[in-house]
């Protein structure tokens, strides 16, 4: 089996969020329409959970030479990512019920 250590790990949790602090979205400029944009981030979630499925059963056959660290951080980034879109499918939820309450 493969070793994780701990500094590939906070490398790219670092790496990740300077990433994330560093993105904005600029939607007059990207040219992407919002329901692309929202299948995109779908496809990616999709793509996370089934990374995630495969390393996990792989490492219960031993199929795999992944470390339990490494099917551990791929489990918490499907957890996460899928928390994420279900944050953002609530606030999309309540943004729409807002709208349709409003007086004409």
């Amino acid at each position: 089996m493969s070793d994780i250590s701990i500094d590939t790990v906070l490398t790219q949790m670092r790496a990740m969020s300077s990433e994330a602090s560093n993105s904005t979205v600029n939607i007059e400029n990207n040219g992407e329409d919002f329901s692309a944009l929202l299948k995109h981030s779908i496809n990616q979630l999709n793509e996370t959970q089934h990374t995630s499925a495969r390393m996990t059963k792989e490492f219960e056959t031993g199929e795999s030479d992944a470390s339990l660290a490494e099917v551990m951080v791929a489990l918490q980034k499907s957890s996460i990512s899928f928390q994420a879109a279900v944050q953002v499918r609530n606030k999309l939820t309540d943004a729409y019920r807002e709208v349709m309450n409003m007086p004409m």
